[in-house]
């Protein structure tokens, strides 16, 4: 038969009674923000290497690049405000639906707002609206 151990006597039973050491959590914690303040040192003169050896090593611009003016491309272009460019239609759009003009002069077609051509059309037919 076996005795019951008790794990105030035995040290192998139990939790472990020492705590964490923080010196070691605090170092680790400065070598990770050593590492990061290091690369990003390295990185930054990488980058100003690779912009003189670009600058020294690149061939000079053309003399004529200055006489160069800004041309827009040929049409058709994108689309460089799309929503004045909706608001715009939209507003053409409605101006056409609610205003008076001429669809073609020469046979006497005009264009009337929707409302008024709606009148019309209900007194054509003695005033009754179905």
């Amino acid at each position: 038969m076996q005795h019951p151990v008790d794990p105030q006597t035995d040290p192998s039973l139990g939790h472990e009674l020492r705590d964490v050491r923080f010196g070691s959590v605090y170092g680790a914690a400065a070598g990770v923000v050593v590492l990061v303040v290091v690369s990003f040192a390295l990185m930054w003169g990488m980058l100003k290497l690779l912009v003189w050896r670009e600058d020294v090593m690149s061939p000079p611009a053309s003399p004529l690049a200055q006489s160069y003016a800004r041309r827009e491309p040929p049409e058709p272009r994108l689309q460089i405000d799309p929503i004045g460019d909706l608001a715009a239609l939209r507003a053409r759009e409605v101006a056409q639906l609610a205003g008076y003009g001429w669809v073609d002069r020469q046979a006497g077609v005009v264009r009337i707002p929707i409302d008024r051509a709606m009148e019309l059309l209900v007194a054509r037919r003695g005033g009754a609206a179905r």
